[in-house]
């Protein structure tokens, strides 16, 4: 497992949050949870987005939206098969939690 790498979502919430993003550094891979984040299908948003908090990833071919706002450490478990590497959009979701923390 590594920061800002997709993963298919192995909970109960997959339905609705198909993906997560881990965001923790691989510096605490000893831990048995990983901080990460829930993605939501665009369409399903209806245009509810918060710019700084949501950024918008690509998931194959579908917009997905980086829901900041439900962060939370999860089970190393929870984390299914590895998608793709968030990498490209690194600043945006590292800015989207600043956000959330500090308003700014």
């Amino acid at each position: 497992m590594s920061e800002f790498k997709i993963h298919r979502n192995n909970s109960s919430s997959a339905n609705h949050y198909p993906y997560i993003v881990d965001v923790q550094s691989d510096l605490l891979s000893a831990l048995e949870t990983r901080l990460a984040i829930p993605l939501v299908a665009s369409t399903e948003l209806g245009g509810k987005a918060i710019k700084n908090l949501n950024p918008r990833v690509l998931v194959g071919q579908t917009e997905y939206i980086i829901l900041t706002q439900q962060m939370a450490a999860v089970p190393k478990g929870m984390l299914g098969e590895f998608l793709e590497t968030v990498e490209v959009d690194r600043t945006q979701v590292l800015s989207s939690i600043d956000f959330l923390i500090t308003g700014i």
